[in-house]
């Protein structure tokens, strides 16, 4: 089983009063990219949300937001410290009267002092934590089945081209017997052109064909190309987060395929690489996004 790096999931809860809306987006990403987007009131709880994160996430570039709305939309009463307005207020009437300068507002004028007007922070209390804390981890469980859900439709089309490169592994062993008659009978017409057909030393001739065609053998590159596909389709079932390892060996079916291709010496068996490695593309394209 593979999870997509792609998810989405949002949870709600409505206190009466207030109602909070947590929010998370990912895309794919070779390392962890989290960005919060989070009210002031829940700053502190910023690293326990991060470290929830990146323990159940682990790759993609991610995206959480938490909203709160408030029923109540009337803004919080302000206190305000008339011992310090007075003294600012006197002050300033004293300063006034001693340079001889209008007035003006000065009460406006000393509200704006420092510490005259002081508004009351919010502050989170533990049961609103928790109501959050229990949003965020439903919103959690239904992004972590989105990847699931993704991961099952990456799987199948994974498993198809993996199919479709063992199937033209088969029609290369099905031509590859047919390439030898076919060397043999290019090489000898060639010399019989070259040097005439009695010239031609046909011992000399069986050795250096037989030395030739060695060169040309690729059943341990069928053999390897099998084990390779094999072991991709058996890491697909593990329960871990398996797409760097699905990566890596994709590199090593390529490197099989390649080999195959550069040593076939036959038009039939290329063009079933070619086949190959437009499958192997697919499958490189599509483990950008596995988990």
């Amino acid at each position: 089983m593979i999870k997509s790096m792609t998810g989405y999931g949002i949870a709600s809860f409505d206190s009466g009063n207030t109602k909070y809306t947590v929010e998370i987006k990912s895309l794919n990403s070779k390392f962890l990219e989290l960005s919060l987007r989070l009210p002031k009131i829940f700053s502190e709880k910023e690293f326990q949300l991060r470290t929830d994160c990146s323990k159940q996430i682990e790759r993609g570039k991610v995206n959480l937001s938490i909203n709160v709305e408030q029923a109540n939309t009337a803004a919080k009463a302000a206190g305000i410290d008339t011992a310090l307005l007075k003294n600012y207020f006197e002050q300033l009437k004293a300063v006034s009267a001693e340079l001889n300068e209008p007035a003006g507002n000065l009460l406006q004028l000393a509200l704006g002092l420092p510490e005259v007007v002081k508004y009351d922070e919010e502050t989170l209390s533990d049961d609103e934590w928790k109501l959050v804390e229990r949003t965020f981890n439903q919103a959690m469980t239904a992004f972590q089945q989105f990847r699931r859900d993704e991961g099952d439709v990456l799987e199948q089309d994974l498993r198809y081209r993996i199919d479709i490169i063992l199937q033209n592994l088969k029609l290369i062993e099905i031509e590859e017997p047919k390439r030898i008659p076919i060397i043999r009978e290019r090489l000898d017409q060639f010399l019989a052109e070259a040097v005439g057909r009695e010239a031609i030393d046909q011992n000399r001739f069986e050795q250096e064909l037989i030395y030739f065609i060695d060169k040309l053998d690729i059943t341990e590159e069928k053999v390897r190309l099998k084990t390779h596909c094999d072991y991709f389709l058996e890491t697909l079932k593990n329960d871990d987060a398996n797409g760097k390892k699905l990566g890596f060996i994709s590199q090593e079916i390529g490197r099989e395929i390649n080999t195959l291709g550069s040593k076939a010496n036959d038009a039939n068996i290329q063009k079933l690489v070619v086949g190959m490695k437009e499958e192997l593309e697919k499958i490189k394209e599509q483990l950008l996004n596995v988990l």
